[in-house]
Parts: C-alpha cells; structure tokens; sequence
C-alpha cells in the first residue's frame, strides 16, 4: 500500500478515535440531568410550528435541562444562547439548532413537489445547498428535512412537501437533497444536518387527513414507502424524524418494528432519531399509552433519542429509571447518539462556527442565490396544454392579467417558507409589466381566492374583451397546503373556475397559470384554458420565472411527479398500480364486467411524467443489446431521441418496466430510469440504460428481495403513458 495512503488511514482513524474519546469522555462525566437534557428538544418563541407553545428557554439551557434548541433563525439569538450552554453551563456541551429548512432559508425555492418536477438532481442539490449556507450564517445546525414521504392521495396537505407517487424518482430527489444540506464535511460551517422524516409511511394518511391513521401491508412499507428513506440513509443522511401516524396499530414514536428492527437492526443507523413536534405526548391521544409515563418508556425502548416538544422525556425519565422501567443503558446510548451529532458538526471544536452576522448579512439572498431561485424555478413549471402554439407570447400584444393570485406576493413562497421574505417577491402581474411594459397589461382581479363573491366578474370580463390574450393566474393560497391543510375537494376553490367560464365567453385565447401546492382536478379548466403552465407555489424568483416561460425565455421542460386525476373520485390513482383480473381493455364496446367506472375514464388528466416543451421530441424504436439475459447479467435498451422543431429544449427521457409473472404480482409499468437532456433545434441524442439487477429486484413472497426468471416489457418515452416498447426475458 502506498504510505501517503497509510498514513491518511492512520490519521483519519485517530480522528474517529479521538472523537469517540470526547463523546466518551463527556458522557462518564455528566449527570443524569444533563443527560436528559441533551435528549430534550425545545421550541423557541420565535415562530411556532406546532400545538405547544414556546418560550426563551434561557434558564432551561443554563440549568442543563434543554440540550437542543429550533426556530431559532437569527445569528445574534444563537450566538447568545449558544454562549450560554457553553459558558454558563458546568460541561459547556453546546447546543444543536434545528430549524424547518424545506426549500429554501431565506431565499425561497419551489415547494419540493415543484422541484421533484424539474426531474434535474443537480438542480435539486443546488437548491439544497444554497439553503443550507443561508440557514448554517444565522446558525441552524441541524434542519428537518428533506421530507421522503410517498404521497398519493392529492388531499393529504403535505403532499406539497414531498416528491410525489413515485419510489425511484423519490429516492433520486432524496439523495440530491442530502448531498446538498450535507456536503462531504459536516463540520464544514456551510453545511446542515439533514433529517429524514416522517419515519414512516406518514403519506399513506386514511382520507388524505394529516395526522390520521395509516394502515398497509408490511410488503407496501417495504416496496413503496420506506426505499426513499434508505437512499437517503446511503447518501449520508444523520438523523431521522419519526411520524405522527400508527403503524400496525402502533404509532411511530414508540414503534420497535420501525425504529429498531428495521432503522436500526436492518439498516444499521447510527444517527439520532427524534421525535416529531409533541408526538410522545399524543401517544396518550392515539390510545397505545396511559399516560407521559408510559409514553416515555415506550419511545425510548423503541430507540428515540430527542424528544421534540413533549417535555416527557425531561419529566419523567429520572423518575422512570428510579422505578426501573427505563435503563440507564438506554439513557447513554440515545445520548451518545446526540453527542456524536454535535462532534460531526464541529461544535466542541468552535461552538460558534455557524453563526455569523456578517455572513448572514452577506449571503442571505444574494445575487446568485436569487439567480438560481429563477433558473430552477423555470425548470420546475409544467406546461400542461399548448392548443395551437399558443405559447410562448410575443411581446406587445395587450394582455388582460386576470385572477387573484396575480398580486400574490407570499403565496409565490408556498408552504413552508422559512425566512422568506414577500417584499422581495415579484407577482406574477408585475413580472408581466416588467417584460411587456405598463402601457400593455390591465389587470381585473376578478373574485378571491375562496370567498363566491361574483361582483368582480363584470369587470374582469371588460378587461379580458379589450386584450388580444388573457393571462389568468388562479389556484390556493400557500397556506392551502403544507401541515394541516388537507382539502376534502381538488377542484378549484371559491368561483375561480366559473370566472374562467365567464372570461371563456369572450372568444379570446386564455393561458391560465397555476400556483397551487397539490395537484387539482382540472377537467373543466382544461376544456376553456387554450394553454396551462403549472407554476406550483414557485418561491422567491417564482413570478420572474413564470414570465421568462410565458414570453419564452426558457422553454418548459419540467415533468409531473404525481398524477393529475379527472376528478376526486378517481384517487388513489397513480401510474404504477396493479392490473386487476378484469383490466379494462380500452377497445371493448361498452364492456360491461370490467374494472372501470361508468361515468368517468379510468385513466387520469395528466399523466405521471408528461409535460410539454415548446419544441418536438421524436423517438426512435428501443434497440436492446440483448433479448435475453441471466439473472446476473445487464443488457442495454437505447432510443434515439430528436429535437424536430425549431427551438432548443431540454427533454426527460424515461423508462420503465414491467414484471409479466412473478411469485406476487406487479405494477403495470415501474419508473426505473430517467435521463434529462438538452437537444439544439435538429439535433438528436441516443440515450442509453442499463437494466440488471438493480432495476429488476423486488420484494418476492418469501420477503427477500431478488430477481425471478421470466418474461418483462421495457417502456421508454416522454412521459408514463406515451412510450416506445419492447420485451426482454430473464432464464
């Protein structure tokens, strides 16, 4: 070996040692109280984000009671509570600052929903990594995300927090976020903790009712719903946030099977795991705990270490250990997982290192953060419908602006929003002025958001007859998604769609644009819509972005991460479902016993993956390397994707597979690889995949994951449904 080589390894193994020793050191000589209050976290007055109010907690901190502090977004603050754990406390263990850093910290991206449609990794680690050097200047440490939940149940209000459906494409975008909150160096002072959560299946809420209970077959957890939060484990990720909901009849915060046999045993995690906001506490409500007490036990037999709100860790473990219904083992492993936390982040070596005023000052939303906030909002819009080229418009054409979410200013930023700010936020009408000029653009708000007031439609109609095309900006509020804010309805709310009815009866072109954080039932809006741009809550930069894809200055290329249903009666729908053993065949005249509805198409609006360009995309036939392989071996699929119009862009090219027969059954086509590319006007790209075992495993009967003999169809193409096919076969 060489000896640079060997002497890295020595080094590097003294640092583990060295580490190991200060963790060590410290945990031999503290107290059970301040024990317990490294596994205490506490909110700070600043901003609540959840049902139990905050307060300073000065006095907790010096008292050792309160180890780690969130919703502390302010250099100064930190650094004063930071000099009091370390200064004022008798082992000066400093403090860990969590702080819900979704997308963005000050400068705002789109919500995760939107980003997870720019289908772009490094646009995803981009965004994360701008997020974490603005949140780690006003020293945040630790942030609690990315949120890994499968979702598809469009009501659940969380849905806007996450990536969508699907399990491939949701551990892709859950490694990009990790490598961008993380870095290669956690200890480097522009770097946060990352924190997976909601550990697990959270997403799979009964009637997309947040916080309600969750009930699926081990074989769905481990198939669907627990993949994105193994990838992120692989990425690096330290910490896990458990979820709200029950599994198998246990919640999440004192579920063994989640945090012990599979995170801990299976996946051998050796990071923190805390709780989400009070949920120890609400075990008592879900009914598996008579009281805090009980509570506090169960979490920590099952291998929580912090306990977020609850303060049950704090009141009861002392008592709890006096009784012997808790171990001190248990006690120390938890804490020695925090302490190790602190170590990686460098807070023994300089307690201080992420909170600085001058940087904050410096790097919260600086030019090119705000740069990028643009670009990769540009590349999350969706163009949905595009009647007749309608899209891009031309400058100098008189624009009626219609709608009211056009003004929107803090509904740009969506759920979530950290620190950001709607004074910086340029709506989607100035945005228009701003390319189209003053003199050009008349705005009619029309009606609100949710109220039935329909004085504004007059109005709004005068505007729309004196324009050569009406923009109107309709879709929910940022406070209509996120946490606790689950819909019983998709549709539109308030009387947006009949204002569009109305504006529709003047004959003139209408691009209808949408910010909204869920996908909605848009039936009716895309029969009088000539064209759709699906905006999402798009962040900071988000009207710019809409304007440079309206006018053209960048030509959509984002792609749907979830399903858009005809109507609420369709969900769940989603492209990977199982085949019944009555499939509807689409070309039976009126079959009548067959799995379908009788006053509604079983398949969706829009499907998962599609979105147009300005430009065309033509696709070759699929060429194999081989049509027949061993389960050990990898054959080659290539398509030859062409850009045949007249104008640059970038495309997703996709691919699926179908397993035909296995010893359980399948989807009808799974998501297994994806490639964004950019083709010039003309311009052609073959596009290649490998499919082995990777993409071929799966869950069997037996509970082991591996391959099967057999027959398989290959789909590749610009989204779920329209695709090129082929067939290959495992022997």
């Amino acid at each position: 070996m060489n000896i640079k080589i060997c002497i890295s390894l020595l080094i590097a193994v003294a640092g583990l040692s060295a580490h190991a020793d200060k963790v060590e050191s410290l945990l031999a000589q503290m107290t059970l109280e301040e024990k317990i209050g490294q596994l205490t976290l506490l909110s700070s007055k600043w901003e609540i984000t959840g049902p139990v109010a905050g307060k300073s907690y000065v006095d907790e901190v010096r008292s050792g009671q309160c180890g780690n502090i969130f919703n502390v977004p302010k250099a100064e603050y930190v650094r004063q509570l930071q000099k009091t754990a370390v200064e004022e406390t008798r082992l000066g263990i400093p403090l860990l600052f969590g702080y819900d850093v979704i997308h963005g910290y000050k400068t705002i991206f789109p919500i995760p929903l939107g980003l997870a449609s720019s289908w772009d990794m490094d646009a995803v680690e981009r965004s994360a990594r701008i997020a974490a050097v603005e949140a780690a200047a006003s020293g945040i440490t630790w942030t609690f995300a990315p949120m890994v939940d499968i979702a598809r149940d469009p009501r659940w209000g969380r849905i806007a927090e996450g990536t969508g459906e699907d399990t491939y494409l949701s551990c892709e975008v859950a490694k990009a976020n990790v490598r961008g909150f993380q870095g290669n160096d956690l200890s480097d002072p522009f770097t946060v903790a990352a924190c997976m959560k909601h550990f697990a299946a959270y997403g799979a809420a009964q009637a997309g009712r947040d916080y309600h209970t969750v009930d699926m077959s081990e074989r769905m957890l481990r198939d669907t719903y627990l993949p994105p939060f193994k990838a992120a484990l692989d990425a690096g990720c330290v910490s896990v946030m458990t979820s709200f909901n029950e599994f198998n009849g246990v919640p999440a915060s004192g579920n063994p099977f989640l945090l012990k046999t599979i995170l801990r045993d299976e996946w051998k995690f050796d990071g923190v795991v805390v709780t989400d906001y009070n949920s120890i506490n609400e075990m008592i409500a879900h009914g598996s705990a008579a009281d805090q007490a009980d509570a506090a036990v169960q979490a920590l037999a099952a291998g929580v270490d912090m306990d977020m709100m609850s303060s049950a860790y704090l009141k009861q473990l002392k008592r709890l250990l006096a009784e012997g219904r808790v171990t001190i083992e248990q006690i120390d492993r938890s804490v020695r997982n925090v302490l190790r936390l602190k170590e990686k982040l460098g807070l023994f070596d300089n307690p201080y290192r992420y909170c600085d005023e001058q940087r904050e000052r410096n790097l919260h939303c600086a030019a090119p953060h705000l740069k990028a906030s643009r670009e990769i909002a540009g590349k999350s819009m969706v163009l949905l419908k595009n009647e007749k080229n309608l899209l891009p418009m031309k400058t100098g054409k008189r624009i009626a602006v219609i709608g009211p979410l056009a003004k929107a200013q803090k509904d740009l930023l969506g759920t979530w929003c950290a620190r950001g700010d709607k004074e910086m936020v340029t709506s989607v009408l100035d945005a228009l002025i701003q390319v189209n000029g003053s003199n050009r653009v008349e705005f009619s708000e029309g009606c609100g958001v949710t109220n039935n007031d329909i004085t504004g439609f007059a109005g709004a109609v005068a505007v729309a007859r004196k324009s050569d095309l009406v923009v109107m900006v309709l879709g929910e509020t940022a406070g209509m998604s996120g946490e606790a804010a689950s819909r019983t309805s998709i549709n539109l709310p308030g009387v947006q769609t009949e204002l569009l009815r109305e504006i529709k009866k003047t004959g003139k072109p209408i691009v209808l644009v949408l910010l909204n954080g869920r996908p909605l039932a848009l039936e009716q809006e895309a029969g009088m819509a000539d064209a759709i741009l699906e905006a999402w809550h798009p962040g900071t930069e988000g009207g710019k972005a809409a304007a440079d894809v309206l006018f053209g200055k960048i030509n959509p290329s984002g792609k749907l991460p979830v399903t858009f249903p005809r109507n609420l009666g369709q969900v769940p729908i989603h492209y990977n479902m199982k085949n019944t053993g009555r499939p509807l065949a689409p070309a039976a005249d009126k079959p009548k016993f067959q799995s379908r509805y009788i006053d509604s198409p079983n398949d969706p609006l829009y499907p998962f993956g599609f979105g147009l360009s300005y430009t065309d995309f033509q696709y070759s036939e699929i060429t194999l390397s081989k049509s027949e392989i061993k389960p050990d071996e990898t054959l080659t699929a290539s398509v030859t994707v062409s850009n045949t119009g007249k104008i640059d862009g970038e495309e997703v090219v996709q691919m699926y597979i179908r397993d035909l027969v296995g010893s359980v059954t399948r989807p009808v086509k799974e998501l297994k690889g994806f490639n964004k590319i950019f083709l010039k006007a003309g311009e052609s790209q073959t596009v290649t995949f490998s499919i082995g075992e990777k993409e071929l495993t799966f869950l069997r009967r037996d509970m082991t994951w591996g391959v099967e003999p057999g027959y398989f169809d290959l789909f590749i193409g610009t989204n779920s449904r329209d695709v090129q096919s082929s067939s290959f076969s495992i022997h």
